[in-house]
C-alpha cells in the first residue's frame, strides 16, 4: 500500500515542497528481525538517520513497527534533502502505509518536525519559509508543526494555511484520523517601537558624529567613525538602530525568514520586529561574513538585512574578508556559488564601521602618538580604496574636553531624532513611489540626474571638490545622494548650497589613500 504526505526542504533561504511516498512491500517474505527501511531521493545523513529515530518513536508511542521492506521516496528525487525536519512526515507516511492512519486525509497534509526517541516532536529550522511556501500549494490543506514553530508558521502563512502544533507522534496520528481540530492562529502584533534600550541622550558631545549618523539613517548611507580608543565610536554605533524607521511587515517577514533558516527564532520571538544589529569579531572568515559552506547558509551581512552591520576595528579584518563586501554594498544581495548550484541571499544593510587613526590609536602627537608616517600609511592601506569609496560619510570622533566629560548629557533622545529620520524617509518613499527605490542611497544614475539637480553655484562648488579631492564617479554620485538626504531632513525640495557643502565635508578624510 502506498501512502503520501507532504513536507519541504530548505535550500539557502528558500523552501521547496517535497512529496513523501511510502510503500510497504514483502510483509510476509522476511522476518521481523530482517525488516528494513530504505530512504531514497538524495537524502543527507540526518535524513537517513531518521530510520532509527522513527523506529524508537514507534515503540515509545505504542505503534507496531512495520514488518518487511519499506521504501520511502522523497520527490523530486533530484533535489537534495537535508535535516531532521522530515522525521514526522516519514513516520506518518509509514503509519499510513500500514493502515494506522487515514491515507486519504494524510495525502492532503504537510508535516515537519524532528522526532525524539520517546516520540516527542522537536522544533526545526526554516519553519517560516516552509510555511510560506506550502501556503501557496493548493494540494496542501493543513500543516503539522512542532509547538515551538507554530507561531512563526502561522504568521508566515498569514493564517491562510491551517497550522496544527503537535507535541508527539501519537497526537499527530490522532489528528490525521480525526480530520479536524483547532488550528493555531497568530495575531499580527503591533511592533513595539517605543522601547529603545540604547538612547542617543546618553552620549556626551560628539555633535558632528551624531549629525552624521542621523543623515546616514535618513538616507540609508554607509558611515565610518574614526577616532582614538574610548572616544565613543562603539557607543554611537550601537545607538544607530534606535533612530532607524520601524520595520514594516514585509521587511519583518523577509528578515525573519533568514533568522528562521539559521535557527535563531525562538517560540517567544516568531518574528523579528526590530532592525537587526550585527557586530562580528574581526577574526571572522569571508564565508562567515557573506555566507557559504558546502550547503550555503546566510552570513552576517544577510543577518544584518534591513538593519546595521557594525565592523569595529575595521583595519584588523583580513583584507580578503573586507573585499567580499563590495558586491553586497552595491547590489543589496550576495550570490554564493558552489558546484551544486548558487544561492542568492538578501543583504541590504547599512555599513557602520569604526577604526583608530593609527596603529597606537592616539592619532595625534599631543595625545602621545609616536607612530611614524610610514606606519600610519601601512595601517590605513589595510582598507582598500574601492571599499573606502563605497562609504558615504567619514566622521572623526574626537576626544572630549574636561568640561564635556564632567557635564551631564544634554543631547536629543533617539525618539526625537527618529521622528526626523522617519519624516525624511517618507518624503523619499513618496518621491520614488512605484520605482522599487525606497531611499536615497539606492538612487540609479538616471534618477540621480532627475532628483539631485544643483544650482549654478552648487555645480561650481562640486567641480572644485572633484578637482581637489580627486573624486571618482562613484564618490561624485554618493556626494549627491548624501546632499539629497540632507535636503530631505531640512524639508527642502531642492538641494541648496549648504546641503551640498555639508555632504562634501563628510566626504573629506585623511583616509583617501
Amino acid at each position: 500500500m502506498v501512502a503520501k504526505v507532504y513536507a519541504a526542504t530548505v535550500i539557502g533561504i528558500d523552501a521547496f515542497p517535497v512529496e513523501i511516498e511510502v510503500n510497504l512491500t514483502g510483509v510476509n517474505s522476511i522476518s521481523m528481525k530482517d525488516s528494513a527501511i530504505s530512504i531514497v531521493g538524495l537524502p543527507d545523513t540526518a535524513v537517513k538517520e531518521s530510520r532509527d529515530r522513527i523506529y524508537s518513536a514507534f515503540v515509545s508511542s505504542d505503534f507496531i513497527p512495520p514488518r518487511g521492506f519499506t521504501v520511502v521516496n522523497l520527490a523530486p528525487a533530484d533535489l537534495r534533502k537535508e535535516g531532521a525536519a522530515f522525521d514526522l512526515g516519514i513516520a506518518l507516511g509509514i503509519l499510513g502505509a500500514v493502515g494506522t492512519v487515514n491515507t486519504e486525509r494524510l495525502g492532503r497534509i504537510a508535516a515537519i518536525g524532528e522526532l525524539g526517541l520517546d516520540g516527542s516532536v522537536r522544533p526545526v529550522r526554516g519553519a517560516l519559509p516552509i510555511a510560506a511556501k506550502l501556503a501557496s500549494e493548493h494540494s496542501v490543506s493543513a500543516l503539522l508543526v512542532p509547538p515551538a514553530n507554530a507561531r512563526e508558521a502561522a504568521l508566515a502563512s498569514c493564517n491562510k494555511l491551517p497550522v496544527f502544533p503537535v507535541n508527539n507522534l501519537k497526537e499527530a496520528a490522532e489528528l490525521v484520523n480525526l480530520g479536524h481540530g483547532t488550528p493555531f492562529r497568530a495575531e499580527l502584533e503591533k511592533f513595539d517601537t517605543s522601547c529603545i534600550t540604547c538612547d542617543f541622550n546618553e552620549v556626551k558631545g560628539q555633535l558632528a558624529a551624531r549629525r552624521a549618523l542621523e543623515i546616514a539613517a535618513a538616507g540609508g548611507h554607509n558611515v565610518l567613525l574614526t577616532g582614538s580608543p574610548g572616544t565613543g565610536k562603539s557607543m554611537l554605533a550601537t545607538r544607530l538602530p534606535g533612530i532607524l524607521p520601524p520595520l514594516s511587515l514585509p521587511e519583518a517577514l523577509e528578515t525573519s525568514r533568514i533568522y528562521s533558516v539559521m535557527g535563531l527564532l525562538s517560540a517567544g520571538t516568531p518574528l523579528i520586529d526590530r532592525r537587526p544589529f550585527r557586530s562580528p569579531h574581526h577574526t571572522i572568515s569571508d564565508a562567515g561574513l557573506i555566507g557559504g559552506g558546502r550547503d550555503p547558509r546566510p552570513g552576517e551581512i544577510s543577518l544584518a538585512h534591513n538593519g546595521v552591520l557594525f565592523l569595529d576595528e575595521l583595519p584588523e579584518f583580513k583584507r580578503n574578508v573586507l573585499e567580499v563586501l563590495r558586491q553586497p554594498l552595491e547590489e543589496g544581495v550576495v550570490t554564493v556559488s558552489r558546484a551544486s548550484g548558487s544561492c542568492i541571499f538578501p543583504a541590504r544593510f547599512m555599513l557602520c564601521a569604526a577604526m583608530n587613526p593609527c596603529p597606537c590609536g592616539r592619532g595625534e602627537v599631543e595625545l602621545g602618538c609616536q607612530c611614524k608616517p610610514e606606519e600610519k600609511r601601512r595601517y590605513l592601506k589595510r582598507i582598500s580604496g574601492p571599499l573606502l569609496d563605497r562609504i558615504d560619510l567619514r566622521v572623526p570622533v574626537r576626544q572630549l574636553t574636561e568640561n564635556e566629560l564632567l557635564k551631564a548629557p544634554d543631547g536629543e533622545s533617539s525618539a526625537v531624532v527618529r521622528q526626523r529620520v522617519v519624516a525624511a524617509r517618507n518624503l523619499q518613499m513618496e518621491r520614488y513611489a512605484g520605482s522599487g527605490i525606497f531611499n536615497n542611497c539606492q538612487l540609479t544614475p538616471k534618477m540621480l540626474q532627475q532628483h539631485c539637480a544643483l544650482s549654478h553655484s552648487g555645480e561650481i562648488m562640486l567641480k572644485n571638490a572633484i578637482s581637489v579631492l580627486k573624486l571618482s564617479p562613484r564618490a561624485y554620485s554618493r556626494i549627491l545622494k548624501v546632499a539629497r538626504t540632507i535636503a530631505d531632513l531640512a524639508g527642502s525640495s531642492n538641494i541648496a548650497d549648504e546641503h551640498l557643502f555639508e555632504a562634501i565635508n563628510f566626504r573629506k578624510t585623511e583616509l583617501d589613500i
